[in-house]
């Protein structure tokens, strides 16, 4: 387990209009970010295109491509570049008509080091994502990088205690929820559902949301992007409400093992109990 201070950078952004303008400033938040000191940085649910999920239209799936591929190799360079961790979500296709909503996750030597898929995939009003995406199939990996161990949740995921767990129990130090969410369905969760799965797993999570009102809906992505540690205390100030903003905050993994060493929550856990819980 890596220890020490880690310096952790989120992006929250408004969608510019067209996908190589949207890779564009994120290359500029990622050289933002290193000159800070940034070692690792994350950006939000698929970050260079809008929020197409508003509409169910099949012209989206333009915006999906292979990862590895083009996307991916770019922001490999860049990784390598400037000595920096990536976690990069992304609109996959696997092979035609199988799509995901997916992360890369590229080390700071640009090796690209595997991909989440989200799993839990949201059918409601403005969410309207099983138009798009597949469940996905790849479980909950956690990444071994040269930050530390880092494992990746997408947005309604975050919803479900499980995936959290999951990622607590393979050694997660870090988790990144990359999100997408609307300030009229889920605001009254933001700031409660990520500082509480932090405490229960012990881990670090940095939560990212989109900011602004697109053009294919009435949503309004309400920013917030905030790191919280594993006593659910912010780290620093939670992001602007409306603007886009870079967050950039020192997260000191040492305080993993106090608080696993306060709390044995693996230790105390009970799944011979619930076991029922998964039976069909």
């Amino acid at each position: 387990m890596t220890n020490g201070v880690v310096r952790a950078a989120l992006v929250q952004t408004n969608w510019t209009g067209d996908k190589e303008s949207m890779i564009k400033a994120h290359e500029d938040y990622a050289r933002d970010a290193a000159a800070q000191g940034a070692k690792v940085i994350c950006f939000q649910e698929l970050f260079y295109g809008p929020y197409f999920c508003q509409v169910q239209d099949a012209q989206f799936y333009e915006y999906a491509e292979s990862i590895p591929g083009p996307t991916t190799e770019r922001f490999q360079a860049l990784a390598a570049e400037l000595g920096m961790v990536m976690i990069l979500p992304m609109y996959e296709q696997e092979q035609e008509g199988i799509l995901y909503n997916t992360a890369a996750v590229v080390d700071a030597d640009g090796t690209y080091l595997g991909k989440y898929r989200k799993n839990h995939i949201p059918q409601v009003k403005g969410f309207w994502e099983k138009f798009y995406f597949r469940p996905g199939n790849l479980g909950y990996p956690v990444f071994d990088t040269a930050v530390g161990r880092i494992g990746v949740y997408i947005c309604y995921d975050r919803h479900f205690p499980e995936g959290w767990r999951a990622l607590g129990l393979a050694g997660a130090q870090i988790v990144f929820n990359p999100s997408a969410t609307s300030r009229g369905l889920s605001s009254y969760l933001w700031q409660l559902e990520q500082p509480a799965s932090a405490v229960a797993n012990e881990y670090f999570i940095g939560a990212i949301n989109r900011v602004g009102i697109e053009e294919l809906g009435d949503n309004d992505f309400y920013g917030q992007t905030y790191f919280v540690d594993p006593e659910g205390k912010f780290v620093g100030e939670v992001g602007d409400t409306h603007n886009p903003e870079l967050i950039v905050r020192d997260l000191d993994l040492g305080l993993l093992k106090t608080v696993r060493d306060r709390w044995q929550f693996f230790r105390d856990r009970r799944p011979d109990s619930y076991n029922g819980l998964v039976q069909p």
